[in-house]
């Protein structure tokens, strides 16, 4: 199969000029593996069998033999050859001037102690499931940073062919490059289903040894993918599981903590300015799960689910969305958060750049709730006005106020065009984003 070309490739070639090693982590299936071959003339695979224990015999003894081979190398589950690890530190150490010339991909079903940290010489980066840029769902006309960069860009009139049902589909197949690889939809949808049984009954207990209740885990995944893309309190999903099963929730916080180490959850930051004083910033982190077609092979849900529940796509939809945000500020050195306060006042996500320019963002499935959005936006939008003319009343003693946001967007699932309104918010179709 052809090499797709990802979003993160350009991070990584840009780290590879600045370090001599790279470790490439995130969920299993994502292309961690195919990604760095494509930079390596040499590909040590510990998974090997022909080859497996002459290479272990190797690590075990002179792991640094392996450097005399073609390089960059890349050492795939470097984990069931620990002794790499600190090999490559040390040849980081003796060769500073050196760089891009190892990489190291691993299953995260595996977690090792490595007796050194690689801080300051093998440079850690995470690959996320393919954005719907990367799997053709979107066409790319659309650049989200160059919204917020360039205030003359001019969005209007792209256009966006993906339909509903096509949406639907990709929710529940998932951003996973071997789905690209099969012709069968039943079996794209195959994929995410494996994953979910594989992470129940296997990946939980394998990443440290502990051995952990799949029935738990299924619990815990139903609840957050009944919640996806929610603030929900996790005694609310602890009550989930608990209504089942005899659990404590000190130990379900601890399988909570597992399943982020395998990049299966995750929680998105609560963006927290102070813009009222006398507000309530609620700073609950948004739960979501690294792809959302882990959740939906939770809740043993079909793409044809969603013909007669467009309120439960609306949260899967949201997270599929947050998915691709995540991935395309990591590119640009951005950060993901959300913002909620008891007045009502919200934005799904806030896409803030190193710099401290920001997107204020409302996600929606509908084009019939993009006036509904717009003014939430807006109102936003004014309630920081209002607090920076507060703020400066009194020069003596001005408080602190806060950038406008750059951008007020909305991602809307089905809108057929992108277009600026009369308040100037611009709202693009998921069909046409990029990063």
């Amino acid at each position: 199969m052809e090499y797709i070309q990802r979003i993160i490739d350009n991070e990584i070639d840009k780290r590879s000029r600045a370090f001599n090693a790279i470790s490439i982590i995130g969920p299993k299936g994502s292309g961690k593996t195919r990604t760095a071959k494509e930079r390596c003339r040499t590909v040590i695979e510990f998974q090997d069998e022909e080859k497996r224990d002459g290479y272990i015999a190797v690590a075990e003894t002179s792991p640094k033999l392996f450097f005399k081979n073609a390089k960059p190398i890349l050492f795939d589950e470097w984990q069931d050859a620990v002794k790499i690890w600190g090999a490559i530190r040390k040849d980081c150490d003796d060769n500073p001037e050196s760089v891009g010339e190892y990489f190291l991909t691993g299953s995260t079903s595996k977690k090792v102690d490595a007796p050194h940290t690689g801080t300051g010489r093998i440079s850690e980066i995470v690959m996320y499931p393919m954005t719907l840029f990367e799997t053709k769902e979107s066409n790319g006309t659309v650049s989200l940073t160059r919204i917020i960069e360039d205030p003359m860009y001019d969005i209007d009139g792209a256009t966006s062919s993906t339909t509903l049902e096509q949406l639907f589909f990709a929710a529940c197949r998932g951003g996973w490059p071997r789905c690209l690889a099969l012709k069968n939809n039943d079996a794209k949808l195959e994929i995410a289903k494996d994953y979910y049984r594989q992470v129940c009954n296997k990946d939980t207990s394998a990443i440290d040894g502990v051995k952990r209740n799949p029935e738990w885990v299924r619990g815990l995944l139903w609840s957050y993918a009944r919640n996806m893309a929610s603030t929900v309190k996790k005694s609310s999903i602890y009550a989930d599981v608990k209504a089942t099963q005899n659990v404590t929730d000190a130990t379900l916080a601890s399988y909570i903590t597992t399943l982020e180490a395998l990049f299966v959850i995750m929680d998105i930051d609560a963006w927290t300015p102070q813009i009222r004083s006398k507000t309530a910033i609620r700073s609950a982190k948004k739960h979501i799960f690294v792809d959302p077609s882990i959740g939906l092979a939770a809740l043993g849900i079909s793409p044809d689910y969603f013909n007669n529940d467009l309120d439960l796509f609306g949260h899967v939809f949201e997270n599929m969305v947050l998915r691709d945000l995540i991935v395309y500020a990591q590119a640009h050195g951005a950060r993901i958060m959300h913002y909620t306060d008891d007045t009502g006042l919200e934005a799904d996500a806030v896409f803030q750049l190193a710099d401290g320019r920001y997107a204020l963002i409302e996600i929606k499935t509908g084009a019939n709730r993009i006036p509904e959005a717009e003014k939430s936006l807006l109102r936003f939008k004014e309630v920081i006005r209002r607090h920076n003319e507060t703020a400066l009343e009194n020069p003596k003693h001005p408080r602190a106020v806060y950038r406008e946001p750059s951008a007020m967007i909305i991602i809307c699932a089905n809108a057929p065009m992108a277009y600026t309104t009369d308040s100037g918010v611009r709202v693009v179709p998921i069909g046409c984003l990029r990063d």
